[in-house]
C-alpha cells in the first residue's frame, strides 16, 4: 500500500517496460508463445482477405513482418524457433505466389539469384537484428553498459556474439586485401569504407551487411545440393530484380509461369513423372521427353509450326523498334573523358597535354544510316557482297562505307554461350569479304533467354550503337519481356497440336 492505495502484484498484472513485457516467471516464453500465435494468426488474417495473392504477399512484407521484427529482437528467442516460423509464413507466401509446395526458399529470398524477389526473409531480419544489439551494447557511450556483459542469448544452434566476432574478423582480412573488382566492375568504381577508419556507426553496418553476406552465402551453399532448382547458376545472363512496381503489373498466370520456369517447378511431362502423377515423361507433341527444356526450346514439332520463330519474331521486333528510333534521332557527339599525355623525364613536347577528344558509338559515325529487318518480307543483303544469308538485321552506311549485321537467337539460357558462338562463326566469311571490299564491319550475335533473361552480348550491342543509360535498359526489359510472354503463350499451348499465334498473345 503506498497511501492508501494497493500496488498491484506482477503475478496478476504483467507489466511492460521499454517495448518488453514481465510477469511473474521472469522469463520469455509467454511472449515467445505470443509471438508464434501473433504470426501464424496474422498470416490466416491476411489469407481470409479476397485480395489477389500478390497483395497478400505486399501486406506481410509492409505490414505483419516490421510489427514482429521488434519482439524477435528485444526477447530471448532461439533461431530454431525464429526458422520455425518462416517455415509458416514461406507456406503461405508460396501459395499467394502461385508455386508449389516443394518450391525452394532461396528462390523467395536471395539477393544473388538470376531472378530476384522483393521479399525479406525473417531469419536473416532476426541475425541482423541480434548482432546490431551486441554491437550497440559492446559499443555503448555508458562505461557501466560496456562492462555489464549482458548476452545475448539466441540459442545453440548460432550465436550472435560469435557471428559478430567473425564478421568483425572478416572485415579487418578486407582491409589487408583491399578493394576487390567484382565481375565486369573497373578498378575504382565502387568505393569501399574500411574497418580501421570506420566510426562506431559505420562499424555497426559493415558487420550487419557482413552478416548479410554470410546467410546469402549459406544459401549459395544450399544451392549447391539442388538439382533442377539450381540449374541457373550456370546460365551466362544477367540477373533480374522483379520490383513491387514490377509485381502490380504482371498477370497472375505470367508471374507465376516466370517464378516456376526459372526454377523448372512447373508440371512438365518429366515433373509429372516425377511426381508419380502421370505413367510417362513423353512429350505429348512429338513424343520425346518432355522437359520444360524441350517444350520451351527444342520440340520438334513446335519448330515445324513456326511456334519458336514467332517468339524470336516478337523480340527481334522490339530490338528493331529500338533502333529504329536511334537511327532517326538527332546524335550528339559526347565528349570523351580528359585524357593525360605522359612525357618521360627530360623531354618536352609540344603538344598540349589534355586533350578533349570525342567518345562516339557505331550510329554516331555516320547520317546516311539505311536498316533493313528479316520480319514481315525478305531481307535483302545490300549490294556490297552477293550472298544468300539473311541476317536478322542489317544496318549499314553507304557514303561512310560501314555494315553492321545483328543475328538474334533466343535460346535456352544454359546455350547463350554456344548460340552466340555458332552465329559468329556463321557470319566470319561474309564480313572478310565485306572487309576485302573496303567496308568497316561488325558482327553482333546476340542473345535473349527464352524466359526473359537478356545475354550480356545484348548490352555489347547497345554499348557499341551508343545506347546508353536508361534507354538500354529499358530496351533490354523490353526483349526479355517479349521472350517471357511469348514463352509462356508457348507454354499454355504445350499440349495443343494445332496452333496459330493471336495478337492477343503478343
Amino acid at each position: 500500500m503506498v497511501q492508501g492505495e494497493k500496488i498491484p502484484s506482477i503475478i496478476g498484472n504483467p507489466i511492460k517496460c521499454l517495448g518488453k513485457w514481465y510477469d511473474e516467471t521472469l522469463c520469455d516464453r509467454t511472449n515467445i508463445s505470443r509471438i508464434e500465435q501473433q504470426v501464424s494468426e496474422g498470416m490466416r488474417n491476411i489469407d481470409k482477405t479476397g485480395l489477389p495473392g500478390k497483395f497478400k504477399a505486399w501486406i506481410y512484407q509492409h505490414g505483419l513482418l516490421p510489427r514482429i521484427a521488434w519482439p524477435l529482437l528485444l526477447y530471448e528467442i532461439t533461431v530454431t524457433t525464429v526458422e520455425k516460423l518462416e517455415r509458416t509464413i514461406n507456406k503461405h507466401l508460396r501459395k499467394w505466389l502461385g508455386v508449389p509446395p516443394s518450391f525452394t526458399s532461396i528462390g523467395l529470398y536471395s539477393r544473388t539469384s538470376k531472378l530476384q524477389l522483393p521479399f525479406t526473409s525473417l531469419v536473416e531480419e532476426y541475425k541482423v537484428g541480434k548482432a546490431r544489439l551486441v554491437m550497440t551494447l559492446k559499443d555503448s557511450k555508458d562505461e557501466k553498459v560496456r562492462a555489464a556483459g549482458v548476452e545475448v542469448k539466441t540459442g545453440r544452434k548460432w550465436s550472435a556474439s560469435k557471428a559478430v566476432t567473425e564478421a568483425e574478423s572478416r572485415l579487418r582480412h578486407k582491409d589487408i586485401v583491399g578493394t576487390v573488382a567484382e565481375g565486369r566492375q573497373g578498378l575504382g568504381t565502387s568505393k569501399s569504407c574500411y574497418w580501421n577508419k570506420a566510426n562506431a556507426q559505420e562499424r555497426r553496418n559493415l558487420v550487419q551487411r557482413e552478416i548479410k553476406c554470410t546467410e546469402e552465402e549459406n544459401r549459395q551453399t544450399k544451392l549447391v545440393e539442388l538439382g533442377s532448382q539450381g540449374a541457373w547458376s550456370r546460365w551466362d545472363t544477367e540477373q533480374r530484380s522483379i520490383t513491387w512496381s514490377d509485381i502490380w503489373k504482371y498477370p497472375q498466370f505470367q508471374l507465376q509461369f516466370l517464378l516456376r520456369s526459372v526454377y523448372d517447378v512447373l508440371p512438365t511431362p518429366t515433373n509429372l513423372h516425377k511426381w508419380k502423377l502421370t505413367e510417362t515423361p513423353d512429350c505429348p507433341l512429338c513424343g520425346a521427353r518432355g522437359t520444360l527444356q524441350h517444350i520451351l526450346s527444342s520440340c520438334a514439332i513446335a519448330l515445324s509450326q513456326g511456334r519458336y520463330t514467332w517468339r524470336h519474331n516478337n523480340v527481334l521486333r522490339e530490338l528493331a523498334d529500338v533502333i529504329e528510333k536511334q537511327r532517326r534521332e538527332v546524335r550528339i557527339q559526347k565528349k570523351k573523358p580528359t585524357q593525360i599525355q605522359f612525357v618521360k623525364e627530360g623531354e618536352t613536347t609540344r603538344v598540349n597535354i589534355l586533350s578533349n577528344n570525342t567518345k562516339s558509338g557505331i550510329l554516331d559515325q555516320a547520317k546516311d544510316w539505311q536498316l533493313e529487318v528479316d520480319l514481315d518480307r525478305k531481307l535483302r543483303f545490300p549490294e556490297v557482297v552477293p550472298t544468300n544469308l539473311r541476317p536478322d538485321m542489317v544496318l549499314w552506311s553507304t557514303a561512310m562505307k560501314k555494315i553492321v549485321i545483328i543475328e538474334l537467337t533466343v535460346p535456352w539460357e544454359e546455350r547463350c554461350g554456344e548460340a552466340n558462338e555458332r552465329k559468329r562463326a556463321k557470319y566470319d566469311e561474309l564480313m572478310a569479304e565485306c572487309r576485302g571490299k573496303g567496308w568497316q564491319t561488325w558482327s553482333f550475335p546476340v542473345e535473349v533467354g527464352c524466359r526473359g533473361f537478356p545475354a550480356q552480348s545484348v548490352w555489347r550491342l547497345f554499348s557499341a550503337l551508343g545506347v546508353t543509360g536508361r534507354c538500354r535498359r529499358t530496351a533490354a526489359q523490353r526483349m526479355g519481356q517479349a521472350a517471357e510472354q511469348s514463352s509462356c503463350w508457348i507454354w499454355m499451348k504445350r499440349n495443343t497440336s494445332s496452333w496459330k499465334p493471336t495478337n492477343d498473345a503478343q
